[in-house]
């Protein structure tokens, strides 16, 4: 499904035998997501398809909102030929502020240096590290805002986030500066962008996503000036359609194959093959359907504990799969990665871990005792 499909409580309701949503692109703020869970069922989609995609559009509007493009080309084509009209500014030299820099926003920034700009980013799940990786400067927002000539925004829709780029912010930018949004509509307030373009407080916008799609005809930023709009296109190339869609039919199929997910976004990411992780999800299956035949009752507790190369891997995968396994046994309600903390927690599972060096006589070792 692509991001116009809605898939709410009421359609998973409707779909008792439904086992997967898969979202062919990234966002997922059209599904449902904590209903899919609480029904034990998978949300996937393909974060990595269409980053390149979305990356060179961010950088395309850019150029074209700097350079005038969309402008030049409809003089020209009503019979002007009016070169001083169309005067653009060079992306070398200036300033990039990445509003979000995960997957896409690093692909931004990476084509960014390219063109000679520095880059500064503002996002509070960034390190240090990652950011400098990119070849980013982490910023706070107040500061991007001031400094930035090019503002470009790759956050998820949340409701920290929505109506992030409002009256307020847009009256901290430089008048020269440009606002790009390929993320989310909701980001970007347009009756405040509108104003601020109208009113000579800030030089331009490109604009690929929109609170409303399709574009209403009243929207407040059809008319305004310096701005480039384009009807969400930002992952629509040959390439991202064939890797996305591939993506999601290949988790699909993995899902329906009793395998975990590999980009599930409301499951636990499974440890890399190469760390056993599919094996040591299985044996904790396994372990936990064991336990769960030798109780007489439901269990009140469960205890797990880790040892030896376990302790290199993320424990959240470890311990669903054990929980699975085990409350499978005394649950009517379907139970399976996705839901499985949950249901434990609606049941009042009390579980606690520990983790041990010595595995003993094993490279790597998982016991669980419930009751």
């Amino acid at each position: 499904m692509r991001s116009e499909t809605k898939v709410t409580a009421k359609v998973l309701d409707a779909a008792p035998r439904l086992a997967v949503v898969g979202r062919a692109g990234v966002g997922v703020d059209n599904i449902d997501v904590p209903a899919a869970t609480a029904r034990g069922v998978y949300v996937v989609n393909a974060p990595l398809g269409n980053i390149v995609a979305a990356a060179e559009h961010a950088i395309t509007l850019a150029l074209a909102v700097m350079r005038r493009v969309v402008d030049a080309d409809r003089s020209i084509r009503a019979g002007e030929w009016t070169r001083s009209k169309f005067i653009g500014n060079e992306l070398r030299g200036k300033t990039l502020g990445l509003v979000g820099i995960g997957r896409v926003g690093t692909e931004v920034a990476r084509r960014a240096a390219v063109f000679g700009m520095t880059i500064v980013a503002h996002d509070p799940f960034a390190t240090e590290a990652s950011a400098r990786a990119a070849g980013a400067r982490l910023v706070e927002l107040d500061e991007l805002l001031r400094t930035a000539d090019v503002v470009s925004v790759h956050v998820p829709l949340t409701e920290k986030t929505r109506g992030l780029m409002g009256e307020a912010s847009l009256a901290k930018m430089k008048k020269s500066a440009i606002v790009v949004n390929t993320s989310r509509g909701e980001v970007v307030d347009l009756p405040a962008l509108a104003d601020a373009l109208a009113g000579g407080r800030l030089s331009g916008a490109g604009l690929d996503v929109f609170p409303q799609e399709p574009l209403p005809a009243d929207s407040p930023v059809r008319g305004a000036p310096r701005t480039v709009l384009t009807p969400h296109i930002a992952g629509s190339t040959v390439e991202a359609q064939t890797n996305v869609a591939v993506d999601v039919v290949e988790q699909i199929l993995d899902v329906l194959d009793g395998k975990p997910a590999r980009f599930a976004v409301n499951a636990p990411r499974p440890p890399a093959e190469e760390a056993g992780g599919p094996a040591w999800i299985r044996c904790g299956e396994r372990l936990g359907s064991l336990v769960a035949q030798l109780l007489d009752e439901r269990p009140a507790r469960l205890d797990i504990t880790y040892a030896g190369s376990l302790l290199e891997l993320d424990a959240e995968p470890l311990r669903a799969a054990v929980v699975k396994g085990l409350l499978e046994t005394f649950s009517e309600q379907r139970v399976n990665l996705v839901n499985a903390l949950a249901v434990a927690r609606s049941r009042g599972l009390d579980i606690s871990e520990r983790r041990e060096a010595d595995a003993q006589r094993y490279n790597g070792r998982r016991n669980a005792r419930a009751g």
